[in-house]
């Protein structure tokens, strides 16, 4: 399902960006669905991917009302009028017992089978329109046939969602021009929903996002001046949340106090990339001297930009010692043969100063 997205492509060309950016207007609103005017609730919630927006397998199906027959990997839908078949990871589909091609093809996540909403509506006899202000797709089903109830238009609940452990701290000044900017949430979110933005200019393909928390690794320098992070997305209910904190970087440079400067480094000595590990295995490296190091590991969801890390995931902190050596064992819960994804951040005590190196690996 395509929807388009008003952006603006700004080429930064100070001394700190170089490269060009997308830039939003705002951060991304979560998305919600309505049929008939009527808030329909979704769990898992929509998520968007190739521009398109997805669904969970059976919310929006049902809602048009029609059966779902799901059988390793073939769904089956039929309702009064129409019949549709799909297949996990095909383009290819059936609508009334004609051929179709999909933009892209159904999909799994964790636990939940997501289909493209736009395709799967309007095979069941519906029209869809999309209100970019809102983020909202807007189905109308003529005729009935859908099973929600006439009731004033609603909106989700707030998400009572908050942001923990932010770096660099609210409010705080820092010396470095490449700080680490990371979060945690105070309990259990959706990853794909996730959205992060560094001065309206979003960076989420750029940021690693789990369950518990987000961590962002500024490529090119940032400005000395202000900035303000925007975090937004949905808890596991579906109910969506938005908050954002502020910092300034480049204040109060080691160069201008007499403070030795130093750059901040991560040597990873295990595993190596692209190699096959346990359930449990050991992250070693060296890091500046007492640098404080973040590992997320886990079942990579989405390969576009940064991982991203849903269900079974490790999120934790070890410090390195004096000579900057680490080590930390971790434990996951996912199946053999499984893409893993490994992201290892450092942050200097000192300087806020970040380094960070991303594998990929596999779990036997």
């Amino acid at each position: 399902m395509h929807f388009n997205r008003p952006r603006l492509v700004a080429a930064a060309a100070t001394a700190g960006l170089v490269s060009a950016v997308l830039l939003f207007a705002a951060p991304a609103l979560a998305i919600s669905v309505t049929l008939n005017g009527n808030y329909v609730p979704l769990n898992p919630p929509p998520i968007e991917r190739a521009g398109r927006v997805f669904v969970p397998l059976r919310g929006v199906f049902e809602q048009l009302g029609a059966t779902v027959v799901y059988s390793n990997g073939q769904i089956n839908a039929t309702n009064r009028r129409h019949a549709i078949s799909l297949n996990i990871g095909s383009t290819q589909a059936t609508v009334d017992g004609q051929p179709q091609m999909l933009d892209v093809a159904p999909f799994i996540i964790g636990a939940s089978t997501y289909v493209p909403l736009r395709f799967v509506s309007q095979a069941l006899g519906a029209t869809v329109n999309w209100d970019n202000s809102n983020q909202q797709v807007a189905l109308t089903q003529y005729g009935g046939g859908g099973n929600v109830a006439s009731v004033p238009p609603q909106q989700p609940a707030q998400s009572s969602m908050q942001l923990n452990n932010e770096r660099p701290n609210n409010g705080a000044s820092v010396r470095s021009d490449h700080p680490t900017i990371r979060a945690d949430f105070n309990g259990a979110v959706d990853p794909n929903s996730v959205r992060v933005s560094l001065d309206g200019v979003d960076v989420t393909n750029q940021t690693t996002r789990s369950q518990t928390g987000i961590i962002y690794a500024p490529s090119s320098p940032l400005q000395a001046m202000q900035h303000r992070v925007m975090v937004s997305g949905n808890d596991q209910n579906g109910a969506p949340f938005r908050h954002s904190w502020t910092f300034a970087s480049g204040a109060g440079s080691a160069a201008g106090n007499g403070a030795t400067t130093r750059t901040n480094f991560l040597n990873l000595t295990q595993p190596a990339n692209g190699t096959t590990v346990g359930l449990t295995f050991t992250v070693a490296g060296r890091t500046v001297p007492n640098g404080q190091v973040h590992i997320v590991a886990g079942a990579v969801g989405n390969l576009g930009g940064f991982f991203t890390y849903n269900a079974g995931s490790f999120a934790g902190d070890t410090m390195a010692d004096g000579n900057g050596y680490f080590s930390q064992t971790l434990s996951l819960q996912s199946r053999g043969g499984t893409q893993l994804g490994l992201t290892v951040t450092s942050t200097d005590p000192l300087t806020n100063e970040t380094a960070q190196q991303q594998l990929t690996l596999r779990i036997e």
